[in-house]
């Protein structure tokens, strides 16, 4: 039985290493934290999972919430008016839904559920100078922490990372209270609302610990207005301040909280991060190579919502080469190659991201404009959040945007 060690218990360890469990594989995940401690943390993402993602999960039999989680029908576009009403609004539905899940949640009860399925588990936050009497004892080793000191084991990429600091200034609350827009009250639905200059606001139905909610998620350009968050106030006065800044550059969210209140008193976090692609191949000071996975090798901004959808598309990409490649060795050559395989995906998602990051492009301002009065086009933009890969196809390229506009 080949052993496999995987360092982080996020999204794409956690699901990979219960893929792997199921293959009949011997496996250890090693987290910093136990699932009590996790859930009782504060909050440590937003995150929307779509359909490609959560079938993924379904096909594991690990989609442990779908019940009771809210689902997501549809996304919405709002762009203010420096009149302080919206230029554009629209709304359109997803041709499968989508749900949010709090990562306290899914990670706690995925790490008892990797117990259970029989897996081990070892709650101790690994440091580099132990990873290499550790990778003598394991067919291969996988590492799935973000953060923190293994990350850098893995060397940047500039060719394929054209940002060296962060792109927006990031905040966020999980709140309970919050009313559905008036235009669409019977669905739920993300709201992707843009402020020029300024920066943008995500409204997401999710479920927390304490069931349905929605998280209010502003991505600040930096400098501006939205970036006021680095004195790190406290929960109260975070979720006041985030209340000032909607009712400010977003009145039409800002109606739909005035009965708003705070999830749970961990349920803010602010910060920021650089989009960043690494080398997928880290080499331990004695020689051994080990295999980075999502967040750690491709680490985007979470504006276009894609880490937790990014990070199930490794881990399933991961787990089909693992299985794929038999009895053989985990060599370098394989670790690369399996990395491009995730690449071809996750370079799409990147190059969708980063793009906007940027002001947007002259025929994007006419996508965006067209879409409200066209749902073909405005339906298409919402489930390409399913699909990324759809985007270089129509969205990336003026040339390709006026083909097919005169398609639709």
């Amino acid at each position: 039985m080949r052993k496999v060690l995987i360092v982080g218990a996020g999204q794409s360890g956690l699901q990979l290493a219960l893929g792997l469990l199921g293959r009949d594989y011997d496996v250890t995940v090693m987290s910093a934290r136990t699932p009590d401690e996790i859930r009782s943390g504060r909050v440590m993402s937003t995150q929307c999972m779509f359909h490609d993602a959560l079938r993924h999960e379904r096909e594991l039999g690990v989609n442990l919430w779908e019940a009771e989680a809210v689902d997501v029908e549809g996304l919405g576009v709002s762009v203010a008016a420096p009149d302080g009403d919206r230029a554009l609004d629209w709304f359109a539905e997803l041709d499968d839904v989508a749900q949010s899940v709090d990562q306290r949640v899914k990670m706690a009860g995925w790490l008892e559920l990797f117990e259970e399925r029989g897996g081990k588990l070892v709650i101790h936050g690994v440091m580099t100078s132990e990873l290499d009497a550790l990778a003598r004892l394991y067919d291969l080793v996988i590492i799935s922490a973000g953060k923190g000191e293994l990350v850098q084991l893995f060397d940047r990429v500039p060719e394929r990372s054209p940002y060296t600091q962060p792109q927006r200034a990031l905040s966020l609350a999980y709140a309970h209270g919050v009313h559905r827009r008036p235009e669409h009250p019977e669905k739920a639905a993300v709201r992707f609302n843009i402020v020029p200059g300024v920066g943008e606001l995500f409204m997401i139905p999710a479920y927390t610990l304490s069931g349905n909610c929605d998280i209010l998620f502003f991505e600040g350009v930096p400098g501006g207005p939205l970036d006021c968050f680095d004195d790190r106030p406290d929960p109260a006065a975070h979720f006041a301040r985030i209340l000032d800044l909607m009712k400010r550059f977003v009145p039409w969210e800002y109606e739909r909280c005035r009965d708003a209140e705070l999830t749970d008193a961990k349920a803010t976090l602010a910060g920021g991060y650089t989009p960043v692609v690494r080398n997928p191949v880290g080499t331990l000071p004695g020689g051994a190579t080990v295999l980075g996975m999502a967040d750690v090798v491709v680490a985007n901004d979470p504006i276009t919502g894609q880490g937790s959808n990014n990070a199930s598309h490794c881990a399933a990409t991961y787990l089909d080469a693992i299985v794929a490649h038999g009895d053989r060795a985990f060599d370098t050559a394989w670790m690369d190659a399996t990395f491009e395989r995730y690449w071809e995906y996750a370079r799409y998602v990147t190059e969708w991201t980063n793009a906007l990051l940027q002001p947007p492009p002259p025929h994007v301002l006419q996508i965006l404009g067209v879409a409200g009065q066209n749902p073909a086009v405005a339906r298409r933009f919402a489930n390409g959040f399913t699909d990324p890969t759809d985007f270089r196809h129509w969205f990336m390229d003026p040339a390709l945007w006026e083909k097919y506009l005169a398609e639709v």
